[in-house]
């Protein structure tokens, strides 16, 4: 055990200096670290190269096509001038001194139905947009938007940890998701205010009007429903399968139709309702822009699959057995959250701490004195904040965040970061009050 924690802590040290001080690229930053884990444990070789390839694998699997899907359609969107249209939209809504709070509430009712990682990268030209115009920060707009879309990943079924986890300690889904809503909420909120906290230790930029050549092609902008039809129906089609997947039986005709709400179907349809926007598909600027978005995506999701290597050798090193021996049993709801929070800074996947904490804490459940007098949702939340602390360099979400908003790796750990610390600290506070009440 204590070469694994000897190990890891070198490994993170390593990874944070040559990705901050040299600026190596994170790529094999994140693959030497691996390296250095599995030479400090004494990791077979074999089952080293077996674990890397089954992280780079896994992650390449899963978010591949979205993060390729994604990226076109944030293209297209700017491309088009459609976030342009909804920048202003929204702008003329809430004002430009809420845009912030705005993106916040965005990111929390998005990420109800789906996916931090995809939920980003829809709304990342946005974003930005959002950023160009108001003058704000984007590293002020991306944490709001992010940290709205993370308090809901890791408190609020069906996301697929806590979901799992309820279904390890037999937890009712449909109580866990309003006790999970109102945990969030001021999870998202403590992400807000960090980020406004944040932002004076940068320089506001002035607000950036639009340029001749936008003011004079304006009447070339798409509707206010074109431009955000992309956008809201992938959105729409994801939530309505995620709520009737269950309900409906395979058998009814309905079923098949459900198939429009798996996020790369619905993700494609948003890319081909933006190109149905395009009247000259056959023009060079089209063709550079889509040349530009799969290159982008090569970029983000060699990182982000180096991630998933990383956290597939530590997973390797069967640091969830480890951690299980440490002397946390009377600490009662502190238990599931700090074996979360170790497994989640160790890994950096916040579904697969939810899981394996799950796993470890369900033995310890009378030992903590949760089996009887307690009701087992307030454990399975309490996972769900220990999985935000915290995400750093090895959580592929941290690099979808950084280079979808093109935000060097300092503020993100200094704003970021701290902002998923702060989340899962708050979060944990309010699951302990609400157990005290309940």
């Amino acid at each position: 055990m204590l070469s694994l924690l000897i190990a890891f802590i070198v490994a993170l040290f390593l990874l944070i200096m040559l990705t901050v001080k040299y600026r190596w690229p994170p790529f094999f930053a994140l693959c030497i670290a691996a390296v250095v884990v599995a030479i400090g444990v004494k990791l077979p070789i074999d089952t080293f190269i077996a674990a890397m390839k089954s992280g780079l694998g896994n992650t390449m699997q899963s978010l591949g096509l979205l993060i390729v899907l994604g990226t076109t359609l944030g293209t297209l969107l700017e491309f088009t001038r459609s976030t342009t249209v909804m920048a202003q939209f929204i702008l003329k809504i809430v004002g430009e001194k809420n845009a912030a709070l705005a993106m916040s509430l965005t990111g929390f009712l998005i990420g109800l139905p789906i996916f931090c990682d995809s939920g980003y990268i829809v709304l990342s030209g946005l974003n930005n947009t959002l950023a160009k115009k108001t003058g704000i920060p984007i590293i002020v707009l991306a944490v709001c938007l992010s940290t709205g879309l993370f308090a809901v990943h890791a408190l609020v079924p069906p996301h697929p940890g806590i979901l799992a986890a309820a279904g390890m300690l037999q937890v009712d889904i449909g109580k866990l998701l309003w006790m999970g809503i109102i945990v969030a909420l001021p999870a998202m909120l403590t992400g807000y205010f960090w980020a406004i906290y944040a932002k004076k230790f940068f320089l506001v930029q002035p607000i950036t009007p639009l340029d001749e050549e936008a003011t004079e092609t304006i009447q070339q902008c798409p509707s206010v429903i074109s431009a955000f039809l992309p956008v809201i129906l992938p959105i729409l089609l994801i939530a309505t399968k995620s709520v009737l997947d269950s309900k409906i039986p395979p058998t009814h005709f309905l079923y098949s139709w459900l198939v429009l709400g798996d996020p790369v179907v619905a993700l494609t349809i948003g890319v081909l309702l933006s190109l149905s926007s395009i009247h000259k598909f056959a023009s060079n600027a089209l063709q550079l822009e889509l040349q530009h978005a799969v290159e982008k995506a090569a970029n983000i999701l060699m990182i982000t699959s180096a991630g998933g290597a990383f956290g597939s050798v530590l997973a390797a090193t069967n640091i969830g057995n480890y951690v299980s021996q440490l002397p946390l049993h009377q600490l009662g709801l502190l238990f599931p959250f700090l074996v979360a929070a170790v497994l989640k800074t160790a890994q950096g996947s916040t579904t697969v701490a939810v899981i394996t904490t799950a796993s470890i804490v369900f033995p310890f459940l009378p030992a903590l004195g949760l089996a009887e007098n307690s009701d087992p949702a307030f454990v399975v939340l309490a996972m769900g904040a220990g999985s935000m602390v915290v995400s750093h360099p090895n959580d592929s979400y941290f690099w979808v965040v950084a280079k979808f908003s093109s935000i060097d790796i300092k503020p993100m750990l200094r704003i970021y970061t701290q902002a998923t610390l702060w989340m899962g600290l708050v979060a944990m506070v309010i699951i302990y009050i609400l157990h005290q009440l309940i």
